[in-house]
């Protein structure tokens, strides 16, 4: 895919839930859903709780994959290999719950998201891509 295409991917409407794996201590895959929005330098934002599986791995091992995929055929993919930066700024995480509550959910309910977030031991994380696996009509 080019890079427009994977941004389309990634940005389409209506926004497809994101697969997140992480790293475990003992070096076992863990994978979760996960809401999230793309900014404009093209890293991938999402929320999280420090104390989730996914929190606790990313503080511990900041290595992460998020896929991306349209379910409908023809099928097509994008895989974000990368690090990721954690942030527990309170503004930050509101503003990001915002976004992406919003994007998900509607405009109409963005503030609901980003106030019902911006408590403490919530996380803003943005993956910084590294490498990009992606396909487009995998079934043509």
């Amino acid at each position: 895919m080019s890079d427009v295409e994977v941004r389309h991917l990634l940005t389409a409407s209506p926004p497809r839930t994101g697969k997140l794996a992480t790293v475990r201590a003992d070096g076992r895959p863990h994978v979760a859903p996960v809401w999230y929005e793309v900014d404009d330098d093209g890293s991938l934002v999402f929320n999280t709780g420090e104390s989730t599986v996914k929190g606790r791995n990313l503080r511990r091992d900041p290595r992460a994959s998020l896929c991306v995929d349209d379910e409908r055929p023809p099928f097509s993919f994008v895989v974000v290999e990368g690090t990721v930066e954690i942030s527990d700024d309170l503004e930050e995480v509101c503003r990001w719950a915002a976004r992406i509550g919003g994007r998900y959910m509607g405009a109409e309910r963005a503030e609901e998201y980003g106030s019902r977030n911006a408590v403490p031991g919530e996380l803003v994380v943005r993956l910084r891509p590294g490498h990009t696996t992606s396909a487009l009509a995998v079934a043509d």
